[in-house]
């Protein structure tokens, strides 16, 4: 895997996306816990990209996440780490606001 591919996001549309969203997904922002005091999706839960690793047990046995941050940079991330760590399950929701956008 190259540098660049951590910053990949889904091959999902925005309709697929927001299917996943509103069908009970795992939604998780990945930013700084001051950065998500300041707003977020519904339902989501804090788990900062620098604690990604160290939490990986609240990721299994979820049927569908969807991880986003600010830019959509650090989802890209924790999208690679959850990959490396046998998650496979993951979409990187691109933005905060775009995920919260898509809530029904």
């Amino acid at each position: 895997m190259g540098f660049l591919d951590i910053f990949k996001t889904n091959t999902v549309s925005n309709e697929e996306l927001k299917q996943i969203i509103n069908n009970n997904a795992f939604l998780v922002d990945v930013r700084s816990p001051g950065e998500f005091a300041g707003g977020s999706a519904k339902k989501a839960v804090n788990i900062p990209l620098d604690k990604v690793t160290q939490r990986i047990d609240e990721f299994k046995g979820k049927e569908n996440i969807v991880v986003f941050c600010r830019s959509g940079n650090r989802s890209g991330q924790a999208k690679s780490i959850l990959e490396q760590n046998g998650i496979k399950n993951v979409v990187n929701g691109g933005t905060w606001n775009a995920v919260a956008n898509l809530q029904s």
